[in-house]
């Protein structure tokens, strides 16, 4: 037998399915787009510095990885409020790595506008949808099958 979830373990026939929040859903996309960038910032990086001693290409890694990490983790927390925050913060330490690799510094900035134009879309649409549902609940108070 299937392990199940709780949400399919609570689930009772004529039970409404919950609305996703697309905030949600848009942040956790340009997150996790921004892991691959840290990652790849991270490679570009190790390669310009070749010549450099080998506590600094570990130094490289460790950072790059931690922060390619840090942004495939974020979406886990973004159920909280602060972890729209933490996402901020690590908007601003990939506009950071432009001081190792200075194309970073642009690439960080399109992502920060990306992922602003992604909270705030979503909140928008999330909002639209909350008032689509009210008025179809009201509706279907009011015209029983």
């Amino acid at each position: 037998m299937a392990r199940m979830t709780k949400a399919q373990r609570e689930w009772r026939p004529g039970m409404k399915k919950k609305q996703r929040s697309i905030k949600t859903m848009f942040a956790s996309t340009v997150l996790c787009l921004e892991a691959l960038v840290a990652y790849f910032g991270t490679l570009a990086t190790f390669g310009l510095n070749q010549n450099e001693p080998g506590s600094v290409k570990v130094t490289i890694w460790v950072l790059g990885l931690a922060l390619a990490l840090a942004f495939l983790i974020t979406p886990a927390f973004l159920k909280k409020p602060w972890g729209y925050i933490l996402g901020w913060v690590l908007q601003v330490l990939l506009i950071l790595g432009g001081l190792a690799l200075t194309p970073m510094l642009f690439i960080g900035v399109a992502f920060a506008l990306t992922y602003w134009y992604a909270l705030v879309t979503g909140e928008k649409l999330d909002r639209e949808n909350a008032q689509r549902a009210r008025e179809q609940e009201e509706w279907e108070r009011n015209n029983p099958l």
